[in-house]
């Protein structure tokens, strides 16, 4: 297919992919990124959350052209039970600021415009392009690519792996294990399409204003898992995911519970009228830091969602992929600039450089996180929202009740369905996976 040798071929791209691309390409090293879509995005009709900080150090003007939505002034956290729920809800005018923070994005729209950036840094690109394994040396290294193309094996000095959370590639080269069902989620979305002037009104915004709604609770029937809702200028993004492992072990479908979570009462009225073109789904790493596979190898990297780089508490993967993308080439660049070659020794540089950066930390704080939020699934999404909605129709419900018998009954029915004991090892092993 190709016979000159390259510095760098990026397997995928997605946000790493794209950011590790481009890094390189714009430090003038000669670098191949291969895509089996159409075109990079066209495979995912994600609507997400995008971090201006992480992106500015890619592209600092990505503001002048770039495919956003919405900036978010607001942000809304939902504990559903059936019937209702309880929120907190935070809005500030102080996002409305020349260089927003955040933006909703849609991804197939941005990954586009991403790519194109790619190739204007100097990148080949070749879409439609499936890696079908890696190319190994005597000594086991890897020292390029074999794809779907007639004589299709290329040769670079590194290869970046940042196929995402399902990709094989790596798994089948023996660079790490397949991932555990308990590790990822699998998340379902539909796109409402709305007037614009029908979503500014029903949630309150003006002109390029954004609002985000993160909600848990029995809407993912005692499974470990979170739903949304993304405010798009002239759609509104729609979804709910769960884990693997629960979905194996629950007589529970993705799209039932988006059907039951579009019909819950606080949900229906923000979607009435909306014209759904679109339904997709997707998997999104969800093991943190004790599920993060070898980072690096003899002539290769990996990045990205292959990499679990996915903070799962504060809902944070596209940062963190394109963050760990750019430290993997600035890593790259640094060992070829000081003509070091591509060893696995020297390539341990990557993951020095991480630990340093704010992925690894951040990871690191909530490491325990994800194993509790699972053995106690039921409890935190199941048990507790319906305790804390019969709280609150008690605290508000004016029937001639004493407050004090109102508060001695609260008490005793979180004791009576969580017990004294439990009720103080929940907070206790919550607070401390947190800190």
């Amino acid at each position: 297919m190709i016979d000159e040798k390259f510095d760098a071929i990026v397997v995928g791209a997605g946000m790493a992919g794209n950011a590790a691309a481009l890094t390189m390409a714009k430090n003038d090293m000669k670098v191949l990124q291969l895509e089996r879509g159409e075109y990079s995005g066209s495979k995912n009709v994600q609507g997400a959350i995008l971090y201006a900080d992480m992106l500015e150090k890619l592209i600092p003007d990505f503001r002048e052209d770039a495919p956003l939505e919405r900036n978010l002034v607001e942000q809304r956290f939902w504990m559903m039970d059936d019937h209702s729920h309880t929120g907190l809800h935070y809005r500030s005018d102080d996002f409305n600021e020349e260089r927003p923070n955040r933006y909703t994005i849609i991804r197939a729209q941005f990954d586009k415009w991403f790519s194109q950036k790619v190739r204007e840094a100097g990148a080949t690109v070749l879409c439609e392009t499936t890696v079908t394994e890696l190319v190994r040396d005597t000594s086991g290294g890897v020292v390029g690519v074999r794809t779907d193309r007639r004589d299709g094996e290329i040769h670079a000095d590194v290869v970046v792996l940042a196929e995402g959370v399902n990709g094989l590639l790596g798994a089948r080269a023996g660079l790490r294990e397949r991932p555990n069902p308990a590790h990822v989620a699998l998340a379902v979305k539909e796109m409402h399409f709305l007037p614009r002037e029908t979503i500014e009104a029903r949630f309150n915004l003006k002109g390029d204003e954004g609002a985000v709604i993160e909600a848990a609770g029995t809407i993912t029937r005692g499974m470990t898992g979170m739903a949304f809702v993304y405010t798009n200028k002239e759609c509104i993004s729609l979804g709910i995911g769960c884990l693997i492992a629960d979905f194996e072990s629950a007589a529970e479908t993705p799209y039932g519970l988006l059907e039951r979570f579009k019909r819950h009462t606080s949900v229906a009225p923000l979607i009435e009228g909306s014209e759904v073109k679109e339904y997709s789904a997707h998997l999104i790493p969800e093991g943190g830091y004790k599920a993060i596979p070898q980072l690096y190898g003899k002539g290769w990297v990996v990045v990205g969602d292959a990499a679990q780089f996915n903070n799962a508490i504060h809902r944070e993967g596209s940062n963190l992929a394109m963050t760990s993308g750019r430290i993997a080439a600035e890593a790259i660049l640094k060992l070829r600039s000081q003509k070091r070659p591509m060893t696995a020794e020297n390539l341990a540089l990557y993951r020095r450089m991480l630990n340093e950066s704010f992925v690894m930390k951040d990871l690191k704080k909530y490491k325990d996180m994800p194993a509790l939020m699972h053995t106690q699934s039921q409890n935190f999404f199941l048990t507790y929202p319906q305790l804390f909605s019969k709280a609150m129709q008690g605290f508000l419900r004016i029937d001639g009740t004493p407050k004090v018998e109102k508060e001695k009954l609260a008490l005793k029915s979180f004791i009576t369905a969580r017990s004294r004991r439990g009720l103080f090892s929940d907070a206790f092993r919550f607070v401390r996976a947190w800190r």
